[in-house]
């Protein structure tokens, strides 16, 4: 199986200094589920506007499709498919007329253009809809049109920045059903970026953690658990004064133990089999417990590890964000 995208120690610094992508290498394999994760201003969306050309590297180099990104942009644009975190519907024409749009500018043909809008229009549940102008929409249907709008020409490559970002867990479901079929039916590759890590463990069939333009981890989301050392088990003494560190260091199958938030974490083997035993231990020591919680790994637990911070989604604009869109800004104004 070749690969679908390959990224060379890819660099990207804008005016000011702001080094936003510094040195990343990966690949994805054609026809796979790929997220790319990363807390905010870590350098994710920077990355994936220099993958779809909508940046220029300052070094590197990066393949899409087996196209040079900057040799030949023309062509990497006509071969990929990109859904916007932000929406990019046309609010004042109807979603039929949004998608005769997108058609025309992939130069898909005019009748090819109709049995395709017709198609997607019946899969995307949006034929009664299809119409009415796109200001009307929900959340959840606009997001639905958009991606119509990137498939609709057959990419090799599809890219989605943010897709269900805002969108309820039923309009979740329900956009992540349309992408498995779309991958199932065409062989599309999904590069993905997300801020629900739920949605990378159970959709991507490998993930690559960006932080401060460094890829950090990589693997599938199975691999990468494995490696944060097993389960985790939250417990709350309901005196916190004393120190329970060596108390609980000692119970069998504990790998690790740390204070947080006015309880513990302790990274185990088998948590069913510590958490009896750590209660026990507290016991013996005549420290009464509040609380005890077993949490088996997750992406959420990994990026903990990988990152020091938990996945947050309700960050503000970083300096590279802000750097990003000046940069498209002047962009445009050119």
């Amino acid at each position: 199986m070749s690969d679908a995208v390959v990224v060379e120690q890819l660099e990207k610094t804008f005016p000011g200094g702001v080094r936003a992508v510094d040195g990343v290498s990966f690949a994805v394999r054609e026809g796979e589920a790929f997220g790319f994760l990363g807390p905010n201003g870590a350098g994710k969306t920077t990355t994936v506007s220099l993958l779809t050309t909508l940046l220029r590297p300052t070094g590197g180099r990066a393949l899409v499709d087996g196209i040079d990104v900057v040799a030949d942009p023309g062509t990497v644009r006509r071969r990929i498919g990109l859904v916007f975190q932000e929406s990019t519907a046309e609010d004042e024409l109807t979603g039929r007329e949004n998608l005769e749009i997108s058609a025309a500018l992939y130069g898909v043909s005019r009748s090819d253009a109709q049995k395709r809008i017709r198609d997607l229009l019946e899969r995307m549940q949006l034929v009664e809809a299809a119409g009415r102008l796109v200001k009307t929409y929900s959340g959840g249907m606009r997001r639905r049109l958009e991606l119509a709008a990137g498939i609709l020409h057959r990419p090799k490559v599809l890219f989605l920045d943010e897709p269900t970002l805002g969108l309820d867990p039923q309009g979740r479901a329900g956009l992540w059903e349309y992408v498995r079929e779309i991958r199932k039916e065409s062989g599309t590759t999904i590069f993905v970026t997300t801020h629900y890590l739920d949605e990378a463990d159970q959709l991507c069939d490998r993930v690559a953690i960006i932080d401060h333009g460094k890829i950090v981890a990589a693997g599938t989301p199975a691999e990468l658990k494995e490696k944060i050392g097993g389960d985790v088990v939250t417990l709350v003494p309901t005196d916190g004064t004393a120190d329970l560190t060596p108390v609980l260091a000692r119970v069998p199958g504990v790998l690790q133990v740390q204070k947080q938030d006015g309880g513990y974490r302790l990274k185990c083997l088998r948590g069913e089999s510590v958490v009896p035993a750590a209660v026990e231990a507290c016991f013996t020591a005549h420290i009464a417990v509040a609380s005890v919680a077993l949490k088996k790994p997750s992406l959420d637990e990994v990026f903990l590890e990988f990152t020091g911070r938990a996945f947050r989604e309700d960050e503000g604009p970083s300096a590279t964000d802000t750097a990003l869109r000046m940069n498209q800004f002047r962009q445009r104004k050119r």
